[in-house]
């Protein structure tokens, strides 16, 4: 039997997803209306809030966020369009502990996708703030993964679930931008503000040393 979705749920997912595009967009990265986010509401069965296609991410609406199942179907009707990337954090969800993913586009993060691509991954290490991504390990080496921008969304998505590394919070689309997520709205925020963090500085250090050799 399904499972039934409350009304004080459903507004609870609705109020953290505002919150956070709000203060995201106030750091300029949702452009002209890019980007998504969502909210896990069930596990098995799989159901989830996320915001919909086309919507200025900077204004606070009621009406903009739809509530989906495993298959990025809508669960109840809508007049609204799921995201054209629901089945990318369906896949996360399926495959980490992730409760909230944030997708953004920023200059940064499409920057070192493109100059680590032929790589695989972008490395993170010798930086302090790889401790936000809860990793406490000295000396640490993180490996971010990159994948193609395929145009075909249903394989871009497969490709993403394929390269979804549980223990890594991040995941990049070649010059398109990064999926990060965490167990909960506070986690998968801070996990996206150290990545941009890192990604900045890592942009700033090619470009001052001429070499993507940085570390």
């Amino acid at each position: 039997m399904p499972y039934r979705l409350y009304q004080e749920e459903k507004q609870k997912a609705v109020n953290i997803l505002n919150d956070i595009k709000v203060k995201l967009y106030s750091r300029g990265w949702f452009p002209a209306t890019s980007g998504n986010l969502s909210y896990k509401l069930h596990d098995d069965p799989l159901y989830f809030a996320i915001t919909s296609s086309g919507k200025d991410k900077g204004t606070v609406t009621h009406e903009d966020v739809i509530f989906v199942d495993k298959d990025a179907k809508p669960i109840e009707k809508t007049r609204l369009k799921p995201s054209a990337e629901t089945k990318i954090h369906s896949q996360i969800y399926q495959k980490t502990d992730a409760g909230c993913v944030i997708h953004i586009h920023t200059v940064n993060n499409n920057f070192v996708s493109q100059v680590y691509f032929e790589d695989g991954f972008v490395p993170l290490k010798n930086m302090e703030m790889i401790k936000a991504l809860d990793i406490w390990k000295e000396d640490a080496f993180v490996k971010i993964p990159i994948i193609e921008n395929f145009f075909d969304l249903e394989k871009l998505a497969v490709e993403a679930g394929k390269a979804v590394n549980p223990e890594v919070p991040g995941l990049l689309i070649k010059n398109h931008g990064i999926y990060a997520w965490g167990r909960n709205e506070f986690e998968a925020k801070r996990h996206i503000e150290a990545f941009e963090f890192m990604f900045e500085y890592m942009k700033d250090m090619i470009i001052f040393k001429g070499s993507k050799d940085i570390f």
